[in-house]
């Protein structure tokens, strides 16, 4: 096998290993291939592992790995910023300087843009607050959002950080603080996402889907023009009249004519997709008014409620609050209409329970009997990433039918769990 062909195939393998462990724990991916390529690569294999360990060495070698691998999986630490980082730059060292001579001064215009805006926004989102929550700011983050009485409940204590829990927070136990409107921690900014840095996390992706793009259809344009000077008969859409073993013979020519471009090319173009991917899927969650740590828990409720274990019951509009566990949210629009639990037995929680709301417990089947609280369509949820305190329009008095209507109900389901 030449070296074109291993290059190629190291590629796709690592390409396809990086897909299968960031995309395999999805739900949407839960009885698929991919979840048990998945299972197999970090649950199966690992354990085979250390029963063979235990046999030869008594545990020795893998409690000495458990230590790194702790520290690695568990801590923060800058070991995948810089592997991002170095792929980067060692990428454009090889790229630049073949493509920078034959490009435009709008090319090499455009082409310096979209190379210099990963590194200021992967700065950006290494470098802000995600959204840490403090004794300081604790006031502060409890006001932001309210509790859907669904997802998060007032009241709750997180053990590690010793106060009351905000709506749409979460304790990270790699950062080892509770953050707001948490995500999910990100090794590649060696931080959470969270309320604080989300606009500039889908800034990185954005920004970082447009170099792959931009990179690998350049390249295949440099390459193609160069292919056609020597070969007059080849297109980059394959002729009619060429077999397509001569067609990649060509290819295979202009590659290794100018092997440092062609390896970033293709490095490109076979990550793209992947970006692209995780862009379009965070975008969603936009769109769902929702995060993947919240996509998670509507996964767990779906299951219950196709089991039968999921009920609500309605939430009266002129309830009283306890102030100092479910603070007035003044920049929030809407108000849960109804409290959602889920038991163990399958049975209505029982009275002494102290959950919120009045009436017969309703069994739910369906997420679609469910309002999402936070989803008040794409454009506010989008200002809600990007714009920070922004206070929408007040509809805490309108009617329940019209405040429903306004927040756009027909989007508040729009596919979430995927």
């Amino acid at each position: 096998m030449t070296p074109f062909k291993w290059a190629v195939v190291f590629v796709l393998s690592l390409s396809f290993t990086v897909f299968v462990t960031f995309f395999g724990r999805l739900p949407a991916l839960r009885r698929t291939p991919i979840a048990g390529l998945h299972r197999l690569m970090w649950i199966h294999t690992p354990n085979a592992a250390l029963a063979l360990d235990s046999r030869l060495t008594a545990g020795r070698l893998s409690r000495s790995l458990s230590r790194f691998g702790d520290y690695i999986m568990h801590d923060r630490h800058p070991t995948v910023v810089v592997f991002f980082l170095a792929i980067l730059t060692v990428a454009e060292y090889m790229y630049l300087p073949e493509a920078w001579p034959r490009l435009g001064w709008f090319t090499k215009l455009t082409a310096g843009l979209a190379v210099m805006m990963p590194y200021l926004f992967l700065y950006l989102a290494c470098t802000s607050d995600p959204g840490y929550i403090t004794p300081e700011n604790h006031a502060y983050h409890m006001s932001l959002y309210p509790y859907d009485h669904t997802l998060f409940h007032p009241g709750n204590e997180c053990r590690s950080c010793r106060f009351l829990k905000p709506a749409r927070s979460k304790h990270c136990s790699i950062c080892k603080r509770c953050i707001a409107k948490a995500d999910h921690h990100c090794v590649f900014i060696n931080s959470c996402v969270g309320y604080g840095n989300h606009h500039w996390f889908l800034l990185l992706l954005s920004s970082t889907a447009v170099l792959t793009t931009y990179g690998g259809l350049l390249g295949v344009s440099l390459l193609s023009s160069m292919m056609t000077e020597r070969h007059p008969d080849w297109s980059l859409w394959k002729p009619e009249d060429m077999t397509f073993n001569r067609y990649m013979a060509v290819w295979g020519w202009g590659v290794q004519q100018n092997v440092r471009m062609g390896a970033t090319t293709l490095l490109s173009l076979l990550t793209t997709p992947l970006v692209c991917g995780l862009l379009a899927y965070t975008l969603y969650l936009v769109y769902a008014g929702t995060t993947t740590n919240e996509s998670l828990k509507w996964s767990v409720y779906k299951e219950d409620m196709g089991d039968g274990y999921a009920f609500r019951r309605r939430l009266p509009p002129s309830r009283q609050k306890n102030s100092r566990t479910e603070p007035p949210c003044r920049r929030w629009p809407v108000e849960p209409e109804h409290v959602l639990v889920a038991t163990s037995d399958g049975k209505p929680p029982a009275e002494n329970a102290r959950l919120a709301g009045d009436g017969e417990w309703e069994r739910v089947w369906s997420l679609k009997h469910v309002e999402n609280l936070y989803d008040l369509g794409f454009w506010d949820n989008l200002v809600d990433t990007f714009v920070p305190d922004y206070r929408f329009g007040d509809r805490s008095d309108d009617p329940p039918s019209e405040r429903t209507q306004r927040t756009k109900e027909p989007a508040r389901w729009s596919g979430f769990p995927p």
